[in-house]
């Protein structure tokens, strides 16, 4: 705040002393006659003290004029370069402190996500967990790139995400999931290498961009690999193909409707446990609508029936007004 205060003044200083040279050139124009360069040329002496002397003569007036340019615009200058030498020392000093206060708040992270990468991919991540919210942290060799994300309030490391040590600075040990989404498959396989050695159960995403490289990474120990471009080729076929339920889809994911679709899961203890959907009545209590059911080792129940019996452990795909997911939400995680 201190540095963007001091570059106001700063601005405010310049714009000041434009105006007076040009006060100053209008003068000694119009006092003394002089042509406009002859009278910038003055005022340009005058003003940075080199004093080469007068370009003419002055008369009475025009001496009166030129002492008050001579104390306006020494102070000016005086002022101008004490305020670019305060915005310099304070923009470095807030650099300083805000990155050392930033490092302070990755080092008490838990529970969040390591974005791998600060491209195209790795922002729109980013985005997408910020909407939530949930905390991440991005990671990147550029530090231009991270600078501009830092501005956003994200948390930014500055480093290689294939080296452990920068992975233990983003708290590796601590996260709950990881994106890798450098440009290349291969910096994306070393980065899955790397995260899963340092930490066997973390949930690791990574981005592939040629087909071969999904099964390099889900290899190499990513739990899930998504393909840009093979997604933007399906989803461009699917909008031709079923507009209206592409459409839907986006009004459910990201715009503001009155209903949401959410994954919750259940947990042990939860008074829903053992029952069936139709005995928790969470469609007529929280007109919430389950829409598949999948269990933590079996496949993806679609469209579930009322006699469908909820385990401990399922991650429920609901829909609904986003009070009446809230209370399921609850209910799920609250033991009876």
């Amino acid at each position: 705040m201190a540095a963007v205060k001091a570059l106001f003044n700063l601005k405010i200083l310049f714009l000041a002393l434009m105006a007076l040279m040009l006060i100053g050139v209008a003068g000694f124009h119009l006092l003394e006659g002089w042509s406009w360069f002859d009278g910038f040329y003055m005022v340009l002496t005058t003003i940075t003290t080199i004093g080469y002397g007068e370009i003419y003569k002055l008369s009475l007036a025009g001496r009166i004029f030129n002492t008050f340019i001579i104390i306006t615009g020494v102070g000016l200058v005086l002022l101008f370069f004490g305020a670019a030498t305060q915005a310099l020392l304070e923009f470095e000093l807030q650099s300083v402190f805000g990155r050392r206060r930033m490092d302070r708040e990755i080092s008490r992270l838990s529970d969040h996500f390591i974005i791998c990468g600060a491209g195209r991919v790795g922002r729109s991540a980013a985005r997408g967990l910020a909407r939530e919210p949930l905390p991440f942290v991005i990671v990147d060799t550029d530090a231009a790139k991270l600078a501009r994300y830092s501005e956003e309030g994200w948390f930014t490391i500055i480093g290689d995400a294939t080296q452990p040590a920068v992975l233990r600075q983003a708290q590796i040990e601590r996260a709950a999931g990881l994106v890798a989404s450098a440009t290349t498959d291969a910096t994306n396989i070393y980065i899955v290498l790397t995260a899963r050695s340092l930490s066997p159960t973390l949930n690791i995403i990574a981005r592939a961009s040629e087909e071969g490289a999904e099964q390099h990474l889900i290899t190499a120990g990513a739990n899930h690999v998504v393909s840009p471009y093979k997604f933007a080729g399906n989803r461009i076929a699917q909008t031709f193909v079923r507009p209206h339920v592409i459409h839907f889809f986006d009004a459910a994911m990201h715009e503001k409707l009155p209903f949401d679709i959410r994954e919750v899961q259940v947990r042990a203890g939860s008074r829903v446990v053992g029952r069936t959907l139709e005995g928790s009545r969470i469609r007529q209590e929280m007109g919430v609508v389950v829409l598949a059911i999948k269990g933590e080792d079996s496949h993806m129940r679609f469209n579930p029936a009322p006699d469908e019996v909820i385990q401990a452990g399922d991650h429920l795909i609901v829909m609904g007004e986003p009070d009446g997911l809230q209370r399921l939400e609850d209910t799920a995680a609250e033991r009876a």
